[in-house]
């Protein structure tokens, strides 16, 4: 089970620092775009569509990670210590929730991802991009949730509930 906990931590890891670099590019993009759209009176075809695929991804790729990193939002007034059996509960009551979310979203992601590939639908737009490609970031990042869920699942159970949210943002003070 450790060996499948580190692989999975591995790639929420892996999938959460390229969503954070796809919202940098996103963010140059759109730089690039508003100086050719207002400096250089030269708009591009292909910044709008690039960045919506771009950001549909970076969006379910760090699900995994905020999940992993405990940063989603909590409400913890009655249920401080992270050391009683009512928090355990609830903890486990929580990720049962979120595990039934998203492997919903993950099947229905799938079966909507399978028809437009075999369908070869594409956007209605300049560009023409197969939808799969951002059918298929539902499905995938919605997996990914699901297999940190049960990370933390066992976590919560066989390893204890850690007593300080890690703030990945604090380290870089």
């Amino acid at each position: 089970m450790n060996q499948f906990v580190r692989s999975i931590d591995a790639v929420s890891e892996f999938s959460g620092r390229l969503s954070a670099w796809m919202f940098f590019t996103i963010g140059l993009f759109i730089t690039y775009e508003v100086l050719m759209r207002y400096v250089f009176t030269a708009p591009t075809v292909w910044v709008d569509e690039v960045c919506r695929i771009m950001q549909v991804w970076a969006a379910y790729l760090g699900a995994a990670y905020v999940f992993k990193h405990r940063q989603m939002i909590t409400i913890e007034i009655a249920l401080k210590d992270t050391t009683t059996i009512t928090r355990r509960l609830a903890e486990t009551l929580a990720i049962i929730m979120l595990l039934i979310f998203a492997v919903t979203a993950s099947y229905f992601g799938f079966q909507l991802w399978l028809k437009s590939t075999l369908a070869g639908h594409t956007t209605d737009s300049f560009l023409g991009s197969p939808k799969w490609l951002t059918h298929a970031s539902v499905w995938m990042g919605m997996g990914l949730l699901v297999l940190q869920s049960i990370v933390e699942l066992y976590r919560v159970w066989f390893i204890g509930i850690p007593e300080r949210i890690h703030d990945p943002l604090s380290e870089m003070h």
